[in-house]
């Protein structure tokens, strides 16, 4: 599978994309590539990086809402909605900016960026993308009676709990996972693309369904899906923002599917009906590449149709002429 850009009628780029389709038992249902492609796992793993929040308790501890809990997924676009809802999360667990590990940087969205820099605003820590992951950590922290000093830091109790929430997710031994340090400070892991698929299949599944405080790790809800889930379900536009895939991909299927993004040309997903997690890797890190691989997998499986920005990318000049486009060749092998 590739995603191909051509100018005119030349191809000029071609994206190499690695693909694995699992189902909650670990089967590999479908795949492009290489499913085993070992790559590290970025903003797509903050799923399993937020769940401590409700298997340890977090959630009734400190009144979370499901907004927090689809902030602590989140890659938000730094929207000013976005904001201020991190700003009450912060606020709910007894910090304040002060206390947040990540730096500011541009926002995601376009529009929003130029917005700012219109305005000349002044950008701080809880407008990073990963704000409302940092909040969670530190919800952790204050939850278990650990120092919210340094949570960021690999060896703080909170990153070594996040590992073991991604470990037993993945199947992953923890001392299997390659840990290094993620854009906003915390600790990613590397691990392969199978495995990730498996714990976005697994979330979906009534038997690894997340209990309310008090019960054992991976007893069913009453309900069919965790908390997290149903978090990121019922609030696409905190998981990116307006105009961003992840957003209009959860939106043009209410109920159906959800789809996170991560850094380098990474991609998850869970298609509900089906009961897959779907995890993609474009090889040369391309982000927009792995915007359209996600949509056009989702398509082959079944969901149809895909938003319209997501079939193909123009390519526009500096006059804005359109002069090509980007667009998926291939599929998965099922």
């Amino acid at each position: 599978m590739f995603v191909e850009l051509y100018r005119g009628s030349v191809l000029e780029s071609r994206h190499h994309v690695h693909v694995a389709v699992v189902d909650a038992t670990g089967r590999l249902v479908a795949q492009a590539g290489d499913p085993e492609y070992r790559t590290f796992w970025r903003s797509a793993a903050k799923p399993f990086q937020a769940m401590p929040l409700v298997e340890d308790g977090v959630v009734e501890g400190f009144g979370l809402s499901r907004q927090d809990l689809a902030l602590a997924c989140a890659s938000h676009s730094s929207e000013q909605t976005q904001v201020a809802l991190v700003r009450e999360f912060l606020q709910r667990i007894g910090c304040s900016e002060r206390d947040l590990m990540c730096g500011p940087h541009r926002p995601l969205s376009d529009a929003v960026a130029k917005d700012y820099e219109t305005r000349g605003m002044r950008l701080t820590a809880v407008y990073s993308n990963c704000s409302g992951k940092h909040t969670g950590m530190l919800a952790i922290a204050k939850h278990h009676g650990w120092p919210t000093a340094f949570y960021a830091r690999s060896e703080h109790p909170v990153q070594q709990r996040c590992r073991e929430s991604v470990s037993r997710w993945t199947d992953v031994p923890k001392q299997q996972l390659g840990v290094a340090v993620d854009g906003c400070g915390v600790a990613t892991f590397a691990l392969p693309l199978r495995n990730m698929a498996l714990a976005w299949a697994r979330m979906g599944s009534g038997e690894w369904g997340v209990g309310p405080a008090g019960a054992n790790r991976g007893e069913p809800l009453p309900t069919p899906h965790s908390p997290i889930l149903q978090a990121m379900l019922l609030h696409p536009e905190l998981i990116a923002g307006e105009g961003r895939p992840c957003t209009e991909i959860i939106r043009a299927h209410p109920g159906r599917v959800v789809a996170k993004v991560g850094a380098e040309g990474i991609y998850s997903a869970l298609l509900l009906r089906e009961g897959l997690g779907v995890t993609l890797k474009v090889e040369d890190g391309h982000s927009v590449a792995s915007a359209l691989a996600i949509a056009a997998v989702l398509a082959e499986l079944g969901l149809k149709p895909q938003p319209a920005s997501l079939l193909k990318r123009p390519i526009t000049n500096s006059r804005g002429e359109t002069v090509g486009e980007m667009r998926v060749s291939g599929g998965v092998t099922r």
